[in-house]
């Protein structure tokens, strides 16, 4: 009966080590569940990013406003009878 025990009790070890610490045991599991989270929140963010930039394509397929704007802004158009004006800030001089 004692040499029973003791090959249960070794299969028991052997068993909880590979639940444990063997291949496709609850660490690598936890590695990837913590991987999966990742993955989901960059996706989330891409997600987001990218309702931005269709909302922004719509718009300039179908309003003139973003366009005119997007020229003022990075090309520095300026309308036939409008004034531009610059101000230049000034280095404040050390006594």
């Amino acid at each position: 009966m004692r040499t029973l025990t003791l090959i249960l009790l070794a299969v028991l070890c052997s068993l909880q080590y590979h639940l444990w610490w063997g291949k496709n045991g609850l660490a690598e599991y936890h590695e990837v569940q913590a991987s999966v989270e990742r993955q989901m929140d960059d996706n989330e963010q891409l997600v987001s990013r990218n309702a931005l930039l269709y909302r922004e394509i719509e718009d300039l397929n179908k309003g003139l406003a973003a366009v005119e704007e997007l020229a003022r802004n990075d090309l520095g158009m300026i309308k036939p009878g409008e004034t531009f004006y610059r101000l230049l800030l000034t280095e404040k001089l050390k006594p």
